[in-house]
């Protein structure tokens, strides 16, 4: 029988970033804080740059003769690097279907969770499968079903608008929600808005007889 493998229990090796005295090439091209060329130096004449301007010296490219070093903060450049990348990890998002299932005869706790659940997945930025489940003879009852779903996509009328219109498929009826893209004006708003549109319209004032 082979030995079992050991566990390595040693932390995992954390690569340093190439600043300051890291930085091991004796000759650089520098550039300056405000983008200034500083041209080509000795390391020892940019790590002092550096410390008068109170920063640090930071290797950008490793490849170039003689490798390239900018004069920056570097603890500010990293906390915006990470920044960017959380912002692009968002914007990333690959959007997903996820499922809210329930009977015709659901009560309404339970309805009020999927719900929950279905505002939660929109706001997620992912699109819901919302499925009403029939076993045995409740197949005669799509008309309730039917009703449910529409149900459902008029309470969620907010953060949702219907994809696809409640349709039978097999034993299930299925509607499909995807998130509002533009918000809702309801035909209240809408109303209230034009009338205050029509008393916003000023009349001209009478003309005055010379």
């Amino acid at each position: 029988m082979p030995p079992r493998p050991r566990f390595d229990r040693r932390a995992p090796v954390r690569e340093l970033p190439n600043i300051n005295d890291r930085i091991k090439y004796p000759k650089l091209r520098v550039v300056d804080a405000d983008g200034t060329q500083l041209g080509i130096i000795t390391r020892e004449e940019a790590l002092d740059v550096a410390k008068d301007r109170e920063l640090d010296l930071v290797l950008v490219s490793e490849k170039a003769d003689p490798p390239v070093c900018r004069i920056m903060n570097y603890g500010k450049f990293k906390f915006e690097q990470e920044k960017k990348a959380k912002e692009a990890k968002k914007k990333s998002h690959q959007t997903e279907v996820k499922e809210v299932k329930m009977r015709y005869k659901i009560d309404e706790h339970d309805y009020q969770v999927r719900i929950g659940q279905a505002v939660r997945f929109l706001k997620a930025g992912d699109k819901v499968k919302c499925t009403v489940i029939f076993r045995g003879r409740e197949i005669q009852h799509t008309a309730l079903a039917e009703t449910l779903l529409r149900r459902m996509a008029k309470d969620l009328e907010e953060p949702a608008e219907i994809q696809q219109a409640p349709k039978r498929e097999g034993r299930n009826m299925i509607m499909f929600l995807t998130p509002r893209k533009t918000p809702l004006v309801k035909k209240e708003q809408a109303a209230s808005q034009q009338i205050r549109a029509i008393r916003s319209i000023s009349t001209p004032p009478p003309s005055s007889r010379s």
